[in-house]
């Protein structure tokens, strides 16, 4: 757990959590209740929070592309797009930040 506070993909996976959690929260639980149930209450505190860690996640995957050196069309565009899909960020986690974590951490 610590080394997700210790290094940048530490900081990008805990990103990648947070961003995932909220999108579902909000797409899932808080939009179904302002429409159907005419409360837009979850919609107004989640929504912000969201959008600051969607900032968040972008920003920091941009920046640790910068310093890994990722090649664009390689991963720094999978990266980016996964925040746009729901359970995006848990599958790029999965599939490519782990692993590059776990390198990271070999050498």
């Amino acid at each position: 757990m610590k080394k997700l506070f210790t290094t940048t993909i530490g900081r990008l996976r805990l990103l990648a959590f947070l961003e995932g959690v909220s999108l579902l929260v909000l797409v899932f639980i808080a939009v179904p209740l302002k429409y159907y149930f005419g409360n837009p209450s979850l919609v107004k505190s989640i929504g912000p929070i969201h959008g600051a860690l969607f900032l968040g996640f972008v920003f920091n995957a941009l920046r640790v592309g910068v310093e890994q050196q990722w090649k664009f069309k390689e991963t720094t565009w999978k990266v980016l797009v996964a925040c746009f899909v729901p359970f995006g960020t848990f599958y790029i986690d999965y599939k490519i930040l782990r692993n590059i974590q776990t390198e990271e951490l070999t050498d």
